[in-house]
């Protein structure tokens, strides 16, 4: 390991590779996004100025954040942020960190012909990642977020600050219980839909991240099968149902929707080519 006196950006970014390359499939990256955190510089700074030299401080930090990686801690959890829809947001360990596969259900909910000021509401939003990214691309829409976790309803407030999207209503709920009947144009959740016995689930980041806001009972259906059913009551006539759901899920998501009596039913593929979510329309 190089002394930290006199550590240049590339012998750091070497030592960290190094460090990292035994527990992380990602050690390039995550070499060069701590690092950057740490200096608190953009990526094109470190390949301009790979011999310039890290302080004392700096270094001692930059350990510290690699050592926790090599712990098996999520970058997002030591940076305390993640990139989602090209915004910040702030994250922590009391929700789900955002991922880059839902990113298509905004996109999809973007691209759905919906009036100019519609009513949407976010099912548990964790992070606020999609009711604030939709709010952030419609300006005139009215946004509604709900989480059951108030520590999650803490955090997306504090993104809704920093994001300056005032307009949006964030509030703590468990599902619709604290909605009164409200109609609104489109109704958005990413749910836990993970199967309790699922291996993985003792793999990678998801050991760091809440269990609650990951797996759900019936297989992984029972929060996605719910909402649906419940969301029949608080949908405009014509208005659309959207679920992130796992790729092996797609089909019985879909059954499910058509037994409910939703219209138009349709999966979506995330930009991995993965079914990630499906969408239904309700006319009563």
């Amino acid at each position: 390991m190089p002394q930290s006196s006199f550590s240049t950006i590339a012998e750091s970014l070497q030592w960290a590779f190094m460090q990292l390359s035994t527990t992380s499939e990602s050690a390039n990256v995550d070499a060069e996004v701590l690092l950057l955190h740490c200096l608190q510089k953009n990526r094109s700074f470190i390949y301009a100025w790979p011999e310039k030299t890290l302080t004392v401080e700096q270094f001692s930090a930059y350990k510290s954040m690699v050592s926790k990686r090599v712990a098996g801690q999520p970058v997002a959890h030591i940076i305390g942020e993640r990139e989602f829809w090209s915004l910040p947001f702030l994250v922590n360990d009391s929700t789900l960190i955002p991922r880059p596969d839902t990113e298509i259900l905004v996109e999809t909910a973007l691209n759905l012909t919906l009036p100019e000021q519609a009513k949407v509401l976010d099912l548990g939003t964790g992070t606020g990642a999609i009711a604030l990214s939709l709010a952030y691309e419609r300006p005139l829409w009215q946004v509604s977020a709900v989480d059951k976790v108030q520590d999650a309803v803490e955090l997306a407030k504090a993104n809704q600050i920093n994001l300056k999207l005032e307009r949006v209503e964030i509030m703590q709920s468990d599902w619709f219980s604290a909605l009164q009947l409200q109609q609104f144009n489109l109704i958005v959740s990413n749910p836990p839909y993970i199967d309790e016995t699922d291996e993985h689930l003792h793999m990678g980041d998801v050991r760091f991240e809440p269990q609650s806001a990951l797996t759900a009972k019936d297989h992984g259906f029972a929060d996605l099968f719910f909402i649906a059913e419940t969301a029949r009551h608080y949908l405009t006539d014509g208005g659309y149902l959207l679920l992130e759901h796992g790729y092996e899920q797609a089909m019985v998501v879909r059954e499910k929707l058509i037994e409910l009596g939703y219209q138009d039913v349709a999966t979506v593929r995330d930009f991995g080519s993965n079914d990630r979510c499906t969408l239904g329309r309700w006319h009563p």
